[in-house]
C-alpha cells in the first residue's frame, strides 16, 4: 500500500489577495475552483511545479483572523534560484524569519501561514 501527499489546505480571509500573493511570491497559479451554490464557501486549488496542490478555502461567515496557534506548522518549498527568491521576498516585505546559518528562510502569507523556502539540493 502506497500513499501520496496531494494537497494541503489553508483557510484564508481574503481569497483574491491570497491568490495574488501565492502567484507573486511562489508562482502558483489557479488550477481549479469550486463554490457552494449559496456562496457559503469558495475553494481554489493552486498549482506550482510537481503534482502537489495548495487548497485555499474562503468561508463567507468567518470574521477575524484564523487562530494558527504558535505558528509551528508550515509548508516548505524548494527553489532552484535561492538568491533570486530571497531578493524577491525581501522586496515584497514578506520574510518573517531568516536563518542564514541553516541557509533557509520563512515567508508569511496574508493570513500569517508560514512558508519555508529551501535552496536546491546539492
Amino acid at each position: 500500500m502506497k500513499f501520496k501527499i496531494v494537497h494541503v489546505n489553508f483557510h484564508v480571509i481574503d481569497l483574491e489577495k491570497s491568490i495574488k500573493f501565492y502567484f507573486d511570491a511562489l508562482g502558483l497559479t489557479e488550477f481549479k475552483r469550486s463554490e457552494h451554490p449559496s456562496g457559503e464557501y469558495k475553494i481554489v486549488f493552486l498549482k506550482g511545479e510537481g503534482d502537489f496542490f495548495l487548497e485555499l478555502t474562503w468561508n463567507r461567515d468567518k470574521i477575524g483572523k484564523y487562530d494558527l496557534g504558535e505558528n509551528q506548522t508550515h509548508l516548505a518549498f524548494r527553489v532552484d534560484d535561492y538568491q533570486a527568491s530571497y531578493d524577491l521576498h525581501k522586496n515584497m516585505g514578506c520574510i518573517s524569519y531568516d536563518n542564514v546559518q541553516r541557509g533557509l528562510y520563512f515567508i508569511c502569507d496574508p493570513d500569517e501561514h508560514w512558508l519555508e523556502i529551501l535552496p536546491p539540493i546539492r
